[in-house]
């Protein structure tokens, strides 16, 4: 089972970085911080490449507005140094739930596990 996890880890990035990738982090990369998730995230000496070694599923929804701001350059400063203000009424980041059971179902879908009550409709009985 080692050799394996082994050959999967050298060709494919979707089972959590890859040897060319984790090689690359030893030798160039600075760790710069660490999410709520346990996402790391790192950038070369020079700050011109920065990366995100996640923690667990490879999934790019569960990097908070924050992370991707400075990963995309927008933010100079990593949320660690320079937090980003949040309103009152932002909602807290959540990763895209789509395809799970977790999915945003809206009154009156079929996905519903409890079908909404309706007083306003009648389903149709044959004789």
């Amino acid at each position: 089972m080692g050799i394996v996890n082994s050959f999967l880890r050298l060709v494919t990035w979707w089972n959590g970085q890859t040897l060319g990738t984790q090689i690359f982090t030893w030798r160039k990369g600075v760790k710069v911080g660490e999410d709520e998730q346990g996402n790391v995230f790192y950038e070369t000496r020079d700050a011109k490449r920065r990366w995100v070694i996640y923690n667990g599923e490879v999934e790019a929804s569960r990097i908070s507005p924050d992370w991707h701001g400075w990963l995309h350059h927008t933010f100079d400063a990593p949320p660690t140094k320079e937090p980003l203000t949040h309103k009152a009424w932002e909602k807290p980041h959540q990763e895209n739930r789509t395809g799970t059971p977790l999915a945003y179902a809206p009154a009156g879908s079929i996905r519903r596990v409890e079908p909404a009550a309706r007083s306003d409709y009648e389903a149709w009985q044959p004789e």
